[in-house]
């Protein structure tokens, strides 16, 4: 295979115009040199709006013109969100954008005048030279379905946050007035019947109020068959032997009341996204390909795709592993070495998705489970969970990649190899 950053060096020729731009909330600064890395014409502040990007467009189109070059390369940070519209009105006027990576900037800022002096005009001509350089990686902006799929698996993770968050402060209340109640119901956020009683009677002095009759009809509002008398009896006795405080009820269950009616509409927010995520992964037209394979639900398939795009713009699987930051690296020194470790120098929503697809896979795929049995136990470097964890997805990704390649499903019998099929049979026996 070709050394990857040679072909980006081969990109940049003496007919290509490499531009470096600093990107911010409202102003950005652009500048702009040849091949070797001479800056040509004079640096470029613009606003963040239509107006600043048609002035940058036209101070790109005069210096090709004058220079006579005939290739553009935008090489910019991936600051926050504002770098996209800026990239997005360059890619659809045919100007080629890529990334360079801040941390790189960072280190590369005091190579040319040996000082930590930070600006954004000074940081757009060190990005240019980066791009020079040819440290960049290749922007990637969804389109279509697969655009669709990154919106909403963004969406399904700002709302698990804000829903995890909002649970753990209710049941924070809930310690502090009335910790006895999680004896009485194991998950008083996951039931009918215990969500009833903290939206009407969450503290031991109201359940004391209503008696086990009382507390009896609400729960009966909403569960008619599975609680009763049982669980408002052992309530109310929860309640007589409360260590919770008795102060601040009132206003504490006002507090409370609005934190499930919040915690409700997050829920039903998250339903209508994983519908829609459930269509979207349709509409892919790779999705019953991937969910053939145990283990992989519809959630986790829909927002694997939307963090990778669509797979076969990737060459080979082993790219999406290092995307994901799988990719190993070591620390070494003369006679000085440390143990190989992953860089985790990528995506970290995609590491967890692909985590919550490992602890599923080797629950209930056999193909997994059994590897994941093996790398732990093997009698030359054992793995320890975590790390067996990071070859399982390395291996869900290459599974992935090849079904959606061949255009085939799962078929168990082609997981593993001949090799290591002998491995872990010769391990077991």
């Amino acid at each position: 295979m070709k050394n990857r950053n040679n072909q980006k060096l081969e990109a940049i020729t003496p007919k290509t115009l490499i531009v470096g731009v600093d990107i911010a909330k409202e102003t950005q600064w652009a500048r702009f040199v040849d091949y070797r890395g001479i800056e040509l014409g004079k640096a470029l502040k613009f606003q963040n709006d239509k107006t600043g990007f048609e002035t940058i467009l036209a101070s790109i189109e005069v210096i090709c013109k004058n220079k006579r070059l005939d290739d553009v390369i935008v090489g910019m940070e991936p600051t926050g969100h504002y770098w996209k519209p800026l990239a997005n009105y360059l890619l659809m006027h045919e100007v080629k954008v890529v990334m360079v990576n801040p941390y790189h900037t960072k280190k590369a800022k005091e190579l040319d005048d040996n000082s930590q002096t930070k600006s954004d005009k000074k940081d757009a001509l060190t990005i240019a030279k980066l791009v020079r350089d040819g440290r960049y990686y290749e922007v990637y902006m969804p389109q279509d379905i697969f655009a669709e799929l990154r919106v909403l698996a963004n969406a399904r993770i700002s709302l698990m946050k804000r829903h995890n968050a909002l649970k753990n402060t209710i049941t924070a209340v809930m310690d502090e007035y009335f910790p006895e109640m999680k004896l009485v119901f194991k998950s008083p956020l996951n039931g009918k019947a215990s969500m009833q009683i903290l939206k009407t009677c969450p503290f031991p002095s109201l359940i004391l109020e209503l008696g086990v009759e009382g507390v009896l009809v609400e729960i009966k509002k909403v569960v008619k068959k599975t609680v009763g008398r049982k669980k408002a009896q052992q309530l109310v006795e929860a309640a007589q032997n409360s260590i919770g405080v008795s102060y601040g009820t009132a206003s504490s269950k006002l507090k409370l009341e609005l934190m499930i009616e919040e915690l409700e509409l997050l829920t039903k927010q998250l339903e209508q996204v994983e519908n829609t995520m459930e269509l979207a992964l349709a509409a892919t037209g790779i999705g019953e390909i991937i969910l053939s394979i145990p283990g992989i639900g519809v959630v986790t398939a829909a927002s694997f795709l939307g963090e990778i795009g669509d797979p076969m713009r990737f060459n080979h699987p082993r790219q999406i592993s290092k995307m994901a930051g799988y990719n190993l690296v070591e620390d070494s020194s003369g006679k000085s070495r440390s143990g190989t470790a992953i860089s985790k120098r990528g995506r970290k929503n995609l590491r967890s998705i692909l985590y919550l697809m490992d602890m599923t896979m080797v629950a209930v795929n056999k193909e997994m489970k059994e590897l994941y049995q093996y790398l732990k136990t093997r009698e030359t470097n054992p793995l320890k969970k975590k790390q067996a964890l990071v070859v399982i997805s390395k291996k869900v990704i290459t599974v992935i990649y090849n079904l959606v390649k061949k255009q085939t499903e799962y078929k168990a019998e082609l997981v593993l190899g001949e090799y290591r099929k002998n491995q872990i049979g010769s391990q077991a026996a």
